[in-house]
C-alpha cells in the first residue's frame, strides 16, 4: 500500500498565470511511503504541486512566473522529508528470530547426531 504525507503547504500571494487572481494559488509538498507487512520506506523524491483554487487549475512550471520560481525555491527547503530508511514492522522482526532460531536448531541437531 503506498500512501502520501504532505511534508509542507503554502498560500501564495502571486498572480496565477492562468486566471490573474491573487489569493488562490497554494504549494503542496508531499512523499510517498511504501508499507507492507514486514516493513514501511518513504521515497526519496518529493512531489510539489502548484495549484489555482480560484481556477480550479493545476499550474505546471511550464507556466511559472520568476516571483512564482522564487516563492517555490523558498517553500521547498521548508518541506523536510521524511527519512528513508527500511524500518521493520513486527512481523519481520519475528521471521528473523524464528530464522535464527531455526538455524541454531538445525546447528545444534547436526552437533549431537
Amino acid at each position: 500500500m503506498i500512501t502520501k504525507h504532505v511534508l509542507h503547504t503554502a498560500r501564495l500571494n502571486n498572480n496565477c498565470p492562468e486566471c490573474y487572481d491573487t489569493s488562490g494559488l497554494e504549494f503542496t509538498f508531499t512523499q510517498q511511503e511504501k508499507h507492507t507487512a514486514f516493513y514501511h520506506k518513504a521515497n526519496k523524491q518529493i512531489d510539489e504541486k502548484l495549484y489555482c483554487h480560484t481556477c480550479n487549475n493545476t499550474i505546471y512550471p511550464v507556466n511559472w512566473t520568476e516571483d512564482i520560481e522564487r516563492v517555490y525555491q523558498y517553500h521547498k527547503k521548508q518541506a523536510h522529508p521524511k527519512a528513508t530508511y527500511l524500518r521493520l514492522k513486527p512481523l519481520a522482526y519475528g521471521l528473523i528470530l524464528l530464522g535464527i532460531v531455526a538455524v541454531g536448531a538445525m546447528v545444534y541437531m547436526l552437533i549431537t547426531f
